[in-house]
This record gives C-alpha cells, structure tokens and sequence, in this order.
C-alpha cells in the first residue's frame, strides 16, 4: 500500500475516535481529562493528513520528505494552496500544531471549571475546551474530505 494511503487510512482512524470520543464519550463520562486525548487524537488526524498529501506530492512530483514535522510543514503550506486549503484552515492546523507542542512541554496540567489548563515554565497558560475541540474536529474532517477528493481523481 502507498505512504499516502496509509496516512489517509490512519487519519481517517483518528477522526472516527476523536468524533466518537466528543460526541457520545464525552458527554457520558463528562471527564475533563477526557479533553486532552481528544486533542491528541484530532492532533494526529492533522499530522496524518499533512503526510498523506506531501507523499501523495512526493509520487506525483519527486518531493523530498524529511519525515520531520518542522522540516515538512514549511513543504506542506507552500502547496496547501493547490489543494484548495483555506488561509483559516491553514491558520487553524498551525493552531493545532502549536498547542500540541506546548502540550507537550507543559509542565502542570489541571481542569478549571469546563476547560483543560496548560501551564508552561514560564507560567504561561493554554486553555482547551470543548467547543475549540469540536473546531478543531470540524477542521480535521474538512481537510480529510479536501485530501481524499484531491487524490481519489
């Protein structure tokens, strides 16, 4: 199987349990923590679908992948624009990265009322709530269908 559809199938697997999770998990449990996976699963979808198109580009054009994120997305957004992504969503996946990445470095994490608090150590704050997720999500499964209309011609 190609790289690029192995990417597309993965994605798709992230979408479909982060969905499930928002949509009927979450509102069963009502877990705050709950939040992160979620994000975490969105997040991968994201990084799938960013993979998916720079192989799907690397079989069509030759273009070099670096199997780096930070290397790759500077490709990734050069040719975003050829696949009909929106400057918002552009702007939205960056987003997402960005706060995965302080995700990962947040040294506390804590729920305060309904949202999932990331402190830094510099005792800087990111929030993660439901609504930014079902954004997210919503992102996620626009960029999905973009993708998988794009290379199913």
């Amino acid at each position: 199987m190609d790289e690029f559809q192995k990417h597309l199938k993965e994605a798709i697997k992230n979408i479909r349990i982060a969905d499930h999770m928002t949509y009927v998990t979450f509102p069963l449990v009502n877990e705050k923590r709950l939040l992160l996976k979620i994000f975490d699963e969105i997040y991968k979808a994201i990084v799938n679908c960013i993979y998916s198109l720079l192989y799907y580009e690397h079989l069509i054009r030759k273009l070099h992948i670096y199997e780096n994120l930070n290397n790759d997305l500077e490709s990734f957004f050069k040719i975003a624009k050829n696949y009909n992504v929106s400057n918002r969503q552009l702007k939205k996946i960056n987003e997402i990265i960005e706060l995965n990445k302080k995700h990962s470095q947040s040294v506390m994490e804590f729920v305060k009322k309904e949202k999932v608090v990331m402190m830094s150590n510099s005792l800087k704050t990111e929030f993660i709530d439901l609504i930014t997720l079902k954004e997210y999500l919503l992102l996620a499964k626009e960029f999905l269908m973009i993708l998988s209309k794009r290379v199913q011609r």
